[in-house]
């Protein structure tokens, strides 16, 4: 099956020439949105995400496709590629944040996922890898608690203690809940096949779209923006392959590139500040490394395709009057 890859150019992070070797590639599209980067990052309004989708939409779109998005700071986007397929899916996040926090404006890389629940074809999301602390009374931070209870989303953490809650949580495929506290299944507490059986059994649809946040993994395997998580590369990889081999991967995204934040709006300024930790953007060698571990999830992502078996879903008009 002919594998595509997308670059989305918000920030100049992405080493496009060194992708483009790490596959076989049947071809490749690169979308220039270094123009809307800085009002797309951490969060947008609408009139900025309308132009990026309009971009997108020019653009071709063949499926499957692996596409390249930058920094974690646009992770939101992964919303205008879910939102054009035309069939019943499931996506499958891995990330150290839930990205589910209900208070947070309509276009933000923290709530995005609550868009992709929104969509008709969406049947569940599925978060795999979370360690960080959104998960410490989640109820408090807005976490999204109702589509937890309503099995819309599995979340399935790397590694969590459990997380007290005001209201009883229904069980679900990575959780239990029992005397106010949400028990977790975590991931790193299973052997690894018992760990890729549980992510995969998690899935209801025979299609999938993957998402992958780089920063679900340690710091020395990705240089991100964010605090990151535990979850080995090595992990991810052999989840990645195991769903190529049991489901029909339609596409995938890809973020979490290191890029230095230059915000001129100060309200991006000040939660930069607040939720990100101080990097240094003149380490080459953890920048160098970072490239390493996309060509490796490239290569992963475009066997996981190549292995679906079925035929490759139909395509979807873009949503150009999504709200």
């Amino acid at each position: 099956m002919p594998v595509h890859l997308r670059l989305l150019d918000t920030d100049g992070s992405v080493d496009g020439a060194a992708l483009g070797k790490a596959a076989a590639w049947d071809s490749s599209t690169q979308v220039d949105l270094r123009d809307l980067g800085p009002a797309l990052r951490l969060w947008s309004r609408r009139k900025t995400v309308n132009a990026a989708r309009g971009r997108i939409a020019a653009a071709p779109d063949p499926r499957p496709s692996i596409t390249f998005m930058g920094s974690g700071d646009f992770h939101h986007l992964a919303a205008l590629l879910a939102e054009r397929i035309a069939e019943p899916f499931t996506l499958l996040h891995f990330d150290n944040h839930p990205d589910w926090v209900r208070l947070a404006p309509r276009w933000h890389c923290g709530s995005w996922v609550n868009r992709v629940l929104a969509l008709p074809n969406v049947r569940r999301v599925v978060t795999a890898g979370v360690c960080s602390d959104d998960l410490v009374n989640p109820a408090r931070k807005g976490g999204n608690l109702a589509a937890l209870d309503a099995g819309r989303l599995a979340l399935l953490p790397w590694q969590h203690e459990p997380s007290r809650v005001r209201r009883r949580v229904h069980d679900g495929p990575g959780h239990s809940w029992q005397d106010g506290f949400i028990h977790w299944r975590n991931l790193a507490e299973m052997p690894q096949g018992e760990a890729v059986a549980m992510v995969l059994d998690a899935i209801p649809t025979d299609a999938v779209w993957i998402t992958i946040d780089k920063d679900v993994l340690p710091e020395h395997e990705a240089l991100t923006n964010w605090d990151q998580g535990d979850m080995p590369l090595a992990a991810l990889v052999a989840t990645l392959y195991a769903v190529g081999q049991r489901k029909r991967v339609l596409g995938a995204d890809v973020c979490g590139e290191y890029s230095p934040p230059h915000h001129a709006n100060w309200f991006k300024r000040i939660e930069a500040r607040m939720d990100q930790p101080t990097r240094n953007a003149g380490d080459q060698r953890r920048i160098d490394a970072n490239t390493q571990t996309d060509c490796t999830l490239a290569r992963a992502l475009f066997a996981a395709c190549a292995r679906s078996a079925a035929a490759p879903a139909p395509h979807a008009p873009a949503a150009a009057n999504a709200a």
